[in-house]
Formats: structure tokens, sequence, C-alpha cells
């Protein structure tokens, strides 16, 4: 998801989720094998397409694979359902973590690419035979073999520990009125979440603003401090007017509103109003929320927190966890009103 922002950079797809017929017809339709470029399938793929499609009607939920467009090789690779939860796991949250984090951010993996499913959403895709991408843009995600090469030694310890944090969660999505969430997860809060309308302009009742104090003493990503010349300002912002430079960085740079999440909402610049979001996203900063001061015509910007601040905060479910929390309380804690289900319920029952 985007940097574990991952999630910043996602399209936002639409609230309401289509029939569980949909979701049922999908799995035949979208190829569930290897394929290496975006050319029709051929008859003998098809074949094992109804397979795969017979094979989740038989077994369940585990047995689907999922089509992953690896952004390296350019190839789209078939994996199994819960060997993606675990690429996505090692690729989105340090192994350091606890493990009671480590299953909340399992849930929200496995609940994400079902929702992506269930909606039919294949959106934002460089190709049209895949379901999700391995990068950011989606959930970012990686092989066990570059698991081996990246941990060395530490691979059999690491990889019990991931395995653990998958297997206990096994078929455990996050739900609201029983529909999989839209699950957004952001590395570190400012100690605040936000709501989902302050970022995206879209209201969703179980993405709401909770304080996530244990952000602040945890995170080394929780304060930075970058530079930005007067030039590159205005080049990135779009400002054609000069900017008055003050020594208190007044007058030019005001907040207008700031958000529940205690971030800005918007503010003013050179004339123009911008959101916090924008400013953030067209600076490159680390969060919307941020102060500033000028040192001769360089604006130095300071940021509270790192990612878009929607949904879990990692290092906040880090810090439940070291709180002796457990995974299910982490995730209702940081998904208002949500209820943890079963994904095989999706199928069970029906054919197709």
């Amino acid at each position: 998801m985007e940097e574990v922002e991952t999630m910043d950079k996602r399209v936002m797809i639409q609230w309401a989720a289509l029939s569980l017929t949909s979701f049922l017809a999908v799995i035949i339709i979208v190829p569930a094998i290897l394929v290496k470029n975006v050319t029709p399938a051929p008859p003998v793929e098809r074949q094992q397409d109804a397979a795969a499609s017979q094979a989740v009607q038989q077994e369940g939920i585990a047995s689907l694979v999922i089509p992953v467009y690896l952004s390296k090789n350019k190839q789209v690779e078939s994996i199994p359902l819960e060997a993606y939860v675990r690429g996505v796991l090692a690729a989105e949250m340090p192994i350091e973590f606890e493990l009671e984090a480590m299953k909340a951010q399992a849930m929200a993996a496995r609940t994400y690419i079902l929702r992506r499913i269930v909606e039919q959403d294949f959106s934002n895709m460089p190709v049209s035979n895949a379901w999700v991408t391995d990068t950011t843009a989606h959930q970012a995600y990686v092989s066990d073999d570059e698991l081996k090469t990246r941990w060395g030694a530490a691979y059999a310890a690491n990889s019990d520990k991931l395995d653990q944090a998958v297997n206990e969660t096994k078929d455990l999505i996050l739900t609201y009125q029983q529909k999989p969430i839209q699950a957004t997860f952001f590395s570190t809060s400012n100690g605040y979440t936000e709501n989902s309308e302050d970022y995206w302009n879209e209201y969703i009742p179980y993405l709401r603003s909770v304080p996530s104090p244990w952000d602040t003493k945890l995170s080394p990503r929780y304060k930075e401090t970058t530079t930005v010349s007067l030039k590159e300002l205005q080049s990135k912002l779009g400002i054609r007017t000069s900017i008055p430079v003050s020594a208190n960085g007044s007058g030019a740079l005001k907040v207008l509103q700031m958000t529940e999440g205690h971030r800005i909402k918007s503010m003013a610049i050179g004339g123009k109003t911008f959101t916090g979001r924008e400013v953030r996203e067209k600076l490159g900063l680390a969060s919307s929320q941020f102060q500033w001061s000028w040192k001769g015509t360089n604006l130095q910007v300071t940021t509270f927190g790192y990612g878009h601040g929607v949904g879990m905060s990692q290092w906040g479910a880090n810090g439940m966890a070291l709180e002796g929390r457990k995974a299910e309380e982490i995730v209702k804690y940081f998904y208002t009103g949500i209820e943890i289900s079963r994904a095989s319920n999706l199928v069970k029952g029906k054919s197709f």
C-alpha cells in the first residue's frame, strides 16, 4: 500500500460492494495461472482456470490463487492466497515487530485482496490479466526467494515468525456490515489517525480518527525535517507570484483549517489555497501535519508522522502489541465498528 504509504497512492474505490455472485464469477473470468504477457490466454489455460475455479468450490477460499504483476520482471505470477498474504506481510511490516501486530497486518492484507476481488476492482493496473501489483500502488509483496537473499542466516527464524502470523489468522478478514472493509494502513501517525473524508474526501464509517500515542515514542519516522527551496516551492505548487520570505514563516504561508486527526486540512500559500494532502504530495512530505520556518530563501519543513494517516498505524499497532493487546483488539481499535469474519463464508454453499 502507498509506502507503507503505500495506501496513499491507491486509487479510492467505490463504497458499494458487488454481489457475491459477481465475486464467484470473477474467479472464473480472471486467469489464475502464470502469464508472461497481456495476450488472451489459449484454450488450455482456460481449462486450467476452470479447474482452479472447481478447486475453490470444493476446497474453499484457501485454494484461491492471486494473479500478481511482478514489476521487476514484468510478468504475472499466480500465488496462493495465504502465500500472497505472507509475502505482503514480509514486505509491508518490519519482521522485528511483535507477533500480534504482524497478525493484525496479516488480516488487513488478506482483507485488502478479498475486497478487491469481491468488488471486481482491478484498477490501477499496467496489465489486464492480474489483480494486483507487487508495489505500494496496491500492497507491496516480496517472494520467498527474495527473503532468503535478504535475511541470510536469519531466514529460518524470520520465516517461522511469518508463518505463525499468517497461520494463526488463516481465513480471517475484517468486515463491516458483512462486507470486506477497505483495510488501509500506514507507517506512523502524528499521534492520531485521520478520518477518511479529511484525506480522500469520502466518508467511510469504519475509518475514523482515533488517538495513536504509541508512535511518538516508538517510530523512527515520527519527526523529520526537510528543506525546500523557494524556487522549488513555487514550481511544485504552481505559484507564479512572488512569495515573501519572513523569519517566522508567516504571511505567505498560513493554515486555514485543521482536521480531527490534527493534520492540516487547508492552507494558503502565495495567495492560493491547497489541501494539506496536496501540499504533502506535491512537496513529497512525509505527512500532512507539518510546521515550517524560513532559513534564507529555503523553507525548512518539519513533519510529524509518516503516511496518509487513514486506518491502522503500523507503529501504533506494534505499540499496542507491546502493551499486551491481541491482534483482534488492535484491528478493532483502528477500524471502528468492524467485525472479524471468515473469508471461506464468501463461497460456502455456493456453486459457480
